[in-house]
């Protein structure tokens, strides 16, 4: 059985693929596509086994792992593989597949595509909206309405994130890596206190087609885990510590041409409002697109490659 292990907040599966969940500014939801975001640093992750009986019982259930998420930020999943074994990687919010919107129990399939391969697929920064744009992955409060499954499914909402990871079947792949003179992705496009994944703002990125054909993947036995988002009151309840501070703010914003459009203020309590003021009808909001120097953003992936957005 592959081992499933966490070591410097990357999620490793065997010796080859990882993932790490990448902090990141919300893009609004404006009608524009936007270049994808920079990376912000990588969520802090913890196995669910190590909060012990202050984690809730629907994630002692469950297991896995579970990662911190303001509600003013956004995420996007950076994958780290081996270019001369990839792995087959399904991506599921909740459960629904981010890739092709069938039911997160369905197997493997190529039409329509509901799996990505790793490497070749650098990051995931939402689900798949097809015509290469994705809906960016932000974190939305379970019962609200808004989470991707909620709106596809009617259903209870199971909220997080879940991957399978297959391997390829045997004699696909070489078994060690072979010589290689190029660099290696060198030139590679870049394309409640439970919580959920909702569709934010449009970004600008491919879900890349698999090159070797869905019969070059193991179907069974594929290592599969969960993710819990949790808030930064439920991350103090279970760890006894205070979650990393954000380095979201509105000048940050400012600084990668993006409205401040979204603040949730999760560490504060809120003054009673005025019966009177809070009858006051409010204004249309009147949101001018912003235009992107999309020269301006840069990605640095975990590998420490740089490329421009």
């Amino acid at each position: 059985m592959v081992e499933i292990a966490v070591a410097d907040d990357a999620i490793a599966v065997g010796d080859r693929f990882s993932v790490t969940f990448q902090r990141t500014l919300r893009v609004p939801s404006d009608g524009s596509t936007y270049p994808l975001p920079p990376g912000l640093g990588r969520l802090p992750v913890l196995p669910v086994e190590a909060a012990g009986d202050l984690a809730p019982a629907f994630m002692r259930e469950r297991g896995g792992f579970f990662v911190p998420l303001y509600q003013s930020e956004a995420l996007w999943l950076a994958f780290g593989g081996a270019w001369w074994k990839p792995n087959a990687v399904q991506v599921g919010v909740g459960a629904v597949n981010a890739i092709s919107a069938q039911p997160w129990e369905a197997p493997l399939a190529a039409e329509p595509q509901n799996y990505l391969v790793c490497p070749d697929q650098l990051w995931l920064d939402g689900i798949n909206a097809g015509d290469g744009f994705v809906r960016q992955f932000v974190a939305v409060e379970l019962g609200s309405g808004s989470t991707v499954e909620g709106q596809l499914t009617g259903a209870e909402e199971v909220g997080g994130i879940q991957l399978r990871v297959h391997e390829p079947r045997p004699g696909r792949f070489p078994e060690r890596p072979p010589e290689r003179k190029e660099t290696l992705l060198s030139g590679r496009p870049q394309a409640s206190p439970q919580m959920g994944l909702g569709a934010g703002g449009k970004l600008r990125q491919k879900i890349y087609p698999d090159p070797y054909g869905v019969a070059t993947w193991e179907p069974a036995g594929a290592a599969a885990f969960s993710v819990h988002l949790v808030n930064s009151e439920q991350y103090r309840a279970m760890t006894g510590r205070e979650p990393p501070p954000s380095p979201v703010s509105a000048a940050l914003y400012t600084e990668h041409g993006l409205p401040w459009f979204d603040l949730y203020e999760e560490d504060f309590q809120d003054v009673s409002p005025s019966e009177r003021l809070a009858g006051v009808d409010p204004l249309a909001d009147e949101v001018e697109p912003v235009e992107i120097d999309a020269g301006q953003v840069r990605r640095i992936d975990p590998g420490g490659r740089a490329g421009e957005c």
